[in-house]
């Protein structure tokens, strides 16, 4: 059995989450307390009394869906005995849950991560004024057909691939005016559907740019330390584990594209049978059951999910 572990992103976000394990544990609270003060707010009763538009905030969901997978791998390691070292070939995270996945191997602390990813989420917010940004989540096609849409929709525009998340859903971003042509686009290369998302920004555009320049300066100015695990990176489908490249492509990732169907492919090709989702949600663990019959996903998010794993994992 070779093992990984993965961290959600943007869209895991539920009010409540978290709640449960700080009233199980003390480690788990501790988080959340740390958290709290490092960013000089109260998230966590953000997270677990709402309201939900605030929770969904990106400023406040990245963060806060940080903690929680913080929160798991404190009970696993202080409580239950469990070596992310020893146990664990390789971790990933799907966007933010690149920086949870490497505050989960020591690349962060974990006051820094939440720090991080505050500045994170308000730079990608102001990069691009309200309404001026969308995306669209294309169902029934894969990569190849996606790019096609894109292009054709661009027109001269910001049009591009955001998430290549399995063989049949790939998210586009970038400029609404572009966004508003992929359904007519689409048409020419069977898109069965184009769906836009509710968000509040074009995440993972060249758009991004302002917000990728904040994050250099921020991560430049930051202790990484080697991960005691590699990280297999969005921008990359491949481990890295050298600071400076962390630095590198965690701002990369800002305008580049979550290769989440390769990064999952990389890690079935490398081994890997078994993948444990690492927080808030079980998204990642539908998408890895999609691109990867071979890997058994399984969410830990919950006190009541760390009983049911936790004497196949130590």
């Amino acid at each position: 059995m070779a093992i990984a572990f993965v961290y959600p992103g943007q869209g895991s976000q539920d009010v409540g989450m978290g709640r449960d394990l700080a009233a199980t544990y003390k480690v788990a609270a501790d988080v959340f307390a740390e958290v709290d003060e490092a960013l000089g707010q109260k998230l966590s009763a953000i997270m677990w009394e709402g309201p939900k538009e605030t929770l969904t905030l990106t400023e406040n969901a990245q963060p806060a869906l940080m903690a929680v997978s913080m929160a798991v791998m404190r009970v696993l390691e202080r409580e239950k005995g469990f070596s992310l070292k020893d146990k664990v070939r390789f971790v990933a995270g799907h966007s933010l849950g690149e920086y949870s996945a490497l505050a989960a191997a020591g690349a962060f602390s974990l006051s820094d991560t939440a720090k991080l990813l505050k500045l994170r989420g308000q730079a990608m917010q102001k990069a691009v004024p309200v309404g001026q940004g969308a995306m669209t989540a294309l169902l029934g096609v894969g990569i190849d057909v996606a790019q096609k849409v894109a292009e054709a929709a661009a027109q001269g525009e910001c049009c591009q691939v955001a998430n290549d998340n399995e063989p049949t859903q790939v998210v586009l971003s970038g400029h609404k005016t572009a966004l508003d042509r992929v359904p007519e686009a689409g048409k020419a290369y069977g898109v069965r559907r184009a769906l836009p998302l509710p968000v509040s920004a074009p995440f993972h555009c060249a758009l991004m740019q302002p917000a990728a320049d904040a994050m250099a300066e921020a991560l430049a100015n930051v202790q990484v330390n080697a991960p005691v695990v590699p990280l297999v990176a969005n921008v990359l489908a491949a481990p890295i584990s050298d600071p400076d490249e962390i630095r590198k492509r965690l701002v990369e990732q800002v305008t580049g594209t979550v290769r989440w169907r390769e990064c999952v492919q990389f890690m079935a090709a490398n081994g890997i049978t078994e993948v444990y989702e690492i927080g808030a949600g079980r998204v990642l663990s539908g998408l890895v059951g999609r691109i990867e019959k071979s890997i058994k996903a399984t969410p830990i998010g919950t006190p009541g999910d760390i009983d049911a794993v936790i004497a196949a994992l130590v």
